[in-house]
């Protein structure tokens, strides 16, 4: 078994239950990390024995720019793509964060952290 991280996902999106959020947007941070069996990939050295980051990056990026009011939302979609479009996933865990989020103080960001077992 091994694991897959893809750290600190820029993206800008329009996520959040206020009007403005959905016209202005926000800068998000993007965590995922995927469990794999890696053995095979680790002795062929090709691509279609692991699990692609390329295509784990796409899902991230796809389903930050669908317009959604939580958070919680957008996270499981993410899981829920990553789990059918990549069958040798076993686990994955993914923090979405907005960062300098409105909420009337000096708070750097707010995330929410999904994960899932197969």
């Amino acid at each position: 078994m091994g694991k897959i991280k893809l750290n600190n996902i820029r993206v800008h999106a329009w996520h959040g239950c206020l009007k403005e959020e959905s016209i202005i947007g926000s800068d998000y941070r993007v965590d995922l990390e995927v469990s794999s069996d890696l053995s095979k990939p680790a002795d062929s050295d090709d691509l279609s024995d692991t699990v692609d980051y390329v295509h784990l990056n796409n899902i991230v990026k796809e389903e930050m720019n669908i317009k959604s009011k939580l958070l919680e939302h957008v996270a499981k979609r993410i899981l829920d793509r990553a789990f059918s479009e990549i069958p040798q996933i076993h686990n994955a865990e993914v923090s979405v964060s907005k960062i300098n989020p409105p909420i009337g103080g000096d708070v750097e960001s707010v995330s929410v952290i999904l994960s899932r077992q197969q």
